[in-house]
C-alpha cells in the first residue's frame, strides 16, 4: 500500500492507494493522529509534501515512521518536464497537481484551476511540461485583505453566490469578492484558450463553491487569427478532480519506486 501526505497552508490531507486506485481520504488531521493512522496500516511507500514545512522538519516529524519515505523536493525525479525558470521555488503542490493532471489527460493540454488559499492556474501543455501559470488571491484572503487594509469595512464571509448588485455593505463586499472571482475564472479560462484546445481541472477547498459559475464547454470559442482573418473553433472541457494532488503524489511516489 502506498501512502501520500499532502501538507498545506490550511490542513494536512492523507492519501491510501493501492498501486493507482485511491482508496480512502482523510483530512485535517494533526501530525500525531496522521502517524496513529500509518502505523495501524500496513504501509510500504510514503510520500509527504508540504508547502509550509522544510525537509528537515518533516524528517524529524515522521522519524518514527517504518516505511520507505520520500519527501518531496524541488530535486525529486518526475514524470514530467519542468519549463519553469526558477524550479526551486515551484510549490510542491502546484508540481503534484500537475503530474496528476498529465497522468489523467496524457497529451493533451490541461488548464489546472486549484482554488484554495489562493487560486493558482497552472498550465501544463501536451508535451507533458508544466509551462507556468498564474497565482491569485483566494476568497479568503480577498474578504480578509479588505477588513485588514480599510478602516471601516468589516469582514464578512460569503455561504452562496450573492447577487450582483449589493444592497449593503456587507452585501456589496459579498458580491465584489465572488463575483470578483467568476469573472476573473471565466476570463482565464477564455485567455488560456488562445494556446489551443484544453482540459480545464477544478480542484481546491473552494472548487465546489464556484463550480456552477464556471462556463460549461457548451459552445466553442471563436479565435480569430489576425494574420488571415480565419475563425478557428477552439474546444474544451471540464472536469472537478478534488483529489488532483493525491493524484500526482501517488504517481510521483510510484515513478521514483520503479526507477530504484
Amino acid at each position: 500500500m502506498n501512502v501520500v501526505i499532502d501538507i498545506g497552508n490550511t490542513y494536512a490531507k492523507i492519501g491510501f492507494f493501492e498501486e493507482n486506485q485511491l482508496l480512502e481520504v482523510h483530512r485535517g488531521l494533526e501530525f500525531q493522529k496522521i502517524e496513529e493512522l500509518l502505523l495501524l496500516n500496513n504501509v510500504k511507500n510514503i510520500i509527504i509534501s508540504s508547502v509550509t514545512k522544510s525537509q528537515s522538519e518533516l524528517e524529524e516529524i515522521f522519524i518514527n515512521l517504518n516505511a520507505n519515505k520520500l519527501f518531496l523536493n524541488p530535486e525529486t525525479p518526475v514524470p514530467i518536464k519542468k519549463h519553469y525558470e526558477t524550479p526551486q521555488t515551484l510549490g510542491t503542490d502546484r508540481l503534484a497537481g500537475a503530474v496528476g493532471a498529465n497522468f489523467l489527460f496524457p497529451n493533451q493540454n490541461i488548464l489546472i484551476i486549484d482554488m484554495g488559499t489562493a487560486i493558482k492556474y497552472d498550465y501544463v501543455s501536451s508535451i507533458g511540461a508544466f509551462e507556468g501559470g498564474i497565482i491569485s488571491p483566494g476568497m479568503r484572503i480577498r474578504f480578509e485583505a479588505l477588513h485588514s487594509f480599510t478602516k471601516r469595512l468589516p469582514l464578512v464571509e460569503a455561504h452562496a453566490i450573492p447577487s450582483l448588485i449589493g444592497k449593503n455593505t456587507k452585501e456589496c463586499i459579498q458580491s465584489g469578492v465572488v463575483n470578483g472571482i467568476i469573472a476573473e475564472v471565466n476570463g482565464m479560462i477564455e485567455n488560456y484558450l488562445k494556446l489551443g484546445d484544453c482540459q480545464v481541472i477544478l480542484c481546491g477547498g473552494d472548487a465546489s463553491f464556484f463550480e456552477s459559475q464556471i462556463k460549461k464547454p457548451t459552445f466553442a470559442v471563436d479565435l480569430t487569427n489576425e494574420a488571415n482573418q480565419v475563425a478557428q473553433k477552439t474546444t474544451f472541457s471540464i472536469e472537478k478532480i478534488p483529489n488532483l494532488t493525491l493524484i500526482g503524489l501517488n504517481r510521483i511516489l510510484q515513478y521514483n519506486v520503479e526507477k530504484n
